[in-house]
């Protein structure tokens, strides 16, 4: 069943894809008229498959424009005495390494050092990149755009364990004693990656 789920996603976010780009380039009504039916396609494939409303997928696509390409998602892998760091996220009540999407104005290294003081209270150091990995060759649930998810071991600077405005927990946790896990941003394969590194410092980077 998620094979087949993950072909619907697929075909759904090519033709989005073609339709955004061809809304940014077309300067010709006809052709407009139908990247926009494309577009609306797109939107119907994922309502059939997902049951979220046509006018909340619709606002989710209206703002994105030009050519599209992957959305990046940064995690911290951040250990201590044997244990990975991880924050309970609010939005879902399970646990997730800590990161989110990269903002704009800032390089990889900042952005994880800010998500890591702002999700779990901790002053931290990028140390190594450990992974660039894409979101649909790892048993993430579907998801409506195209990711990549970056991960960088960090080391802990200062600061305290303290909850922030997404999380509701702060702990580290034991590689086969793990939580409940927040699908859509890790999974325990990763994790399980991760831990990889700690037992080997001089494995290189992994990517897809």
């Amino acid at each position: 069943m998620f094979l087949l789920s993950v072909k619907w996603l697929e075909w759904a976010q090519r033709i989005q894809s073609l339709s955004q780009a061809g809304l940014a380039y077309s300067n010709n009504g006809y052709d407009i008229e139908r990247y926009e039916e494309l577009r609306t396609i797109s939107i119907e494939i994922m309502k059939e498959h997902t049951g979220l409303e046509m006018e909340i997928l619709e606002n989710l696509f209206a703002g994105e424009t030009g050519y599209q390409t992957p959305k990046v998602d940064i995690r911290a892998a951040v250990f201590q005495d044997g244990k990975i760091l991880m924050v309970k996220e609010i939005i879902d009540g399970k646990w997730a390494l800590p990161g989110g999407f990269c903002d704009i104005g800032l390089s990889p290294a900042e952005n994880i050092v800010k998500e890591i003081k702002e999700e779990s209270g901790f002053d931290a150091v990028p140390v190594k990149l450990l992974a660039l990995l894409d979101l649909r060759k790892h048993g993430h649930p579907p998801q409506p755009y195209h990711y990549y998810k970056v991960f960088i071991q960090c080391s802990i600077a200062g600061g305290q364990a303290e909850n922030g405005l997404e999380t509701t927990g702060v702990r580290f946790f034991n590689e086969h004693s793990l939580p409940e896990l927040s699908l859509a941003r890790n999974t325990e394969s990763q994790i399980s990656l991760l831990f990889d590194f700690l037992r080997d410092p001089h494995k290189e980077a992994v990517f897809d």
